[in-house]
């Protein structure tokens, strides 16, 4: 039996019903990288005033001797703290933990200090005209993830809730690997031994508390974090760790320029992010 053909009276209505489809497709992708943008100059706009604070020696004291090795590693004496930060990521994603499939990816993301804060928008290409947008986010003490196939279609929406803002307020203390002035206990953490090379930070943030233990390597840089974070796919609580590696000195700091993140689950742990920093911009 031969496939039918649209008859010629069809092929105008099928060709609207195409046009519309590119229309609202090409609306959306517009729409949501607006709301991407204005998302994430909100949360810049909101953040403290520069107050002139520069890294001092003193910063370190009565800190656990891994922690007070890294920051004389990574920050210079005079370097002024880090207010907002923006960095530009290109690497792989799985977005489901099941699938054993790497995505090309590309993502923006901006953060601040003083509150903590990020907006991290990406584009994960399933295929090459198939790509999903994805928002996470930690803005004044919510944290969200949302995810649209063609910035169409819903495939995740997830939070703000107590597990949620948690969560987003676990990445944001572990990522300040990138502008470490961050992780001084003059911006709130606070550290404890753990042993010779690691240590506990614990931060606090609009009723939100994060902790997780930072491993140092023989360089005195922080080579993993660990901690238990909220995994919304299966909506429990896991071990989860960041991968950090390839150091290099930027705008006066010394940061990694590549990372991966991973659960830690009892049958196989499962990596589903991995990225090199090809920019990164740190403002006082």
């Amino acid at each position: 039996m031969s496939e039918r053909t649209p008859t010629p009276s069809a092929l105008p209505a099928l060709a609207a019903l195409v046009a519309a489809a590119v229309g609202l497709v090409l609306f959306n992708t517009l729409r949501v990288a607006r709301l991407h943008d204005r998302l994430a100059s909100d949360l810049v706009a909101g953040a403290s005033a520069d107050t002139g604070r520069s890294v001092r020696s003193a910063d370190f004291e009565g800190l656990p001797e891994p922690v007070r090795r890294y920051f004389e590693t990574v920050l210079e004496e005079g370097r002024p703290y880090v207010r907002t930060v923006r960095l530009e990521q290109t690497g792989e994603f799985r977005l489901r933990e099941s699938e054993r499939t790497w995505r090309p990816m590309e993502a923006t993301q901006r953060y601040t200090v003083d509150p903590p804060g990020f907006v991290w928008s990406a584009t994960v290409r399933v295929l090459p005209f198939l790509p999903v947008t994805v928002l996470d986010a930690y803005d004044h003490g919510s944290g969200v993830l949302r995810a649209r196939l063609l910035s169409t279609v819903t495939v995740a929406d997830v939070g703000p809730d107590r597990d949620m803002n948690e969560g987003e307020l676990v990445r944001y203390l572990a990522e300040a690997v990138w502008f470490p002035t961050a992780l001084l206990p003059s911006e709130g953490v606070e550290w404890e031994a753990v042993d010779d090379s690691s240590a506990r930070a614990t931060i606090e943030d609009g009723g939100n508390t994060a902790s997780a233990v930072f491993h140092f390597d023989e360089n005195d840089r922080v080579e993993r974090v660990t901690t238990e974070r909220y995994r919304q796919e299966a909506d429990d609580h896991a071990p989860w760790t960041g991968r950090f590696s390839a150091y290099e000195e930027r705008n006066g700091l010394v940061v990694p320029t590549e990372a991966e993140v991973e659960w830690n689950l009892p049958e196989e742990d499962r990596p589903y992010w991995r990225a090199g920093i090809e920019r990164i911009e740190h403002r006082p």
